[in-house]
């Protein structure tokens, strides 16, 4: 009998296990270790990247991914593979966002999770709040996927 294991690349991973990390790391103790120089960089970027939103810039935004980059918009939603497409889908909310207010954040190596209220105006939603997982990789986001805790319809 011969069996075959699943193959499983990167983003199948996050897809799969993103939430999970997402959870555990808003539950982190209070004895969570320091971040890493590293850490706090990839966290600074992803705050950053969440700042210029405002601005409706979309080479800006766009400044913060990488060639091969990838974006799932909520977690029922297809994914968003490669740059061309990545941009494509932020072009479609880029003039709706108001604002991203970052409420945590957790970082672990290249992973960096924020629980996050997006807020729009001439959108069919009103506020978005969750949980946002990114891929960090030479200083660029690789993949973005968000996990909806709650949504505020206009």
């Amino acid at each position: 009998m011969t069996t075959t294991k699943p193959k499983i690349d990167r983003r199948n991973f996050l897809a799969a296990g993103a939430g999970a990390i997402a959870l555990a790391g808003m539950a982190r103790s209070a004895t969570a270790a320091e971040l890493t120089a590293e850490e706090q960089t990839n966290v600074q970027l992803v705050n950053e990247f969440c700042g210029a939103w405002p601005s409706h810039d979309l080479s800006k935004i766009m400044a913060f991914f990488s060639e091969d980059s990838a974006y799932r918009m909520t977690e029922t939603t297809e994914l968003a593979d490669g740059r061309d497409a990545v941009s494509a889908r932020i072009e479609t909310i880029i003039n709706s966002v108001d604002r991203f207010e970052v409420l945590d954040t957790f970082a672990r190596g290249p992973m960096v999770i924020n629980e996050r209220i997006d807020y729009f105006s001439n959108f069919g939603i009103k506020t978005w709040h969750g949980v946002g997982v990114f891929f960090i990789r030479e200083g660029k986001i690789v993949d973005w996927y968000d996990y909806t805790i709650r949504m505020e319809q206009a």
